[in-house]
């Protein structure tokens, strides 16, 4: 897979799997330990007026070499207005 399929497949994936709306991709790396893709995405979580409050969760993926999600996992949260430094993925 190259790194825009993979992303298409990311973003319908979360899409089923949970009912927050993806606010963007972070960034996207192969994994060289598992072969797979690591990315990261921002989840709308929470809607709030101005929405320089919304609240985006920052999270995980980590899918297979055949494009299957194997982890997704919350990394972190902030306000859309917030300029954070996060911890990698």
């Amino acid at each position: 897979m190259n790194i825009r399929e993979v992303l298409e497949k990311v973003k319908k994936e979360l899409a089923e799997l949970t009912p927050l709306k993806l606010n963007t991709v972070i960034g996207a790396s192969k994994d060289e330990e598992s072969g797979g893709w690591k990315v990261m995405v921002e989840l709308l979580e929470k809607v709030s007026i101005p929405d320089s409050m919304d609240l985006l969760g920052i999270y995980g993926v980590l899918l297979s070499e055949e494009g299957e999600i194997m982890r997704f996992e919350r990394k972190g949260i902030r306000k859309r207005g917030d300029v954070e430094q996060g911890e990698g993925y």
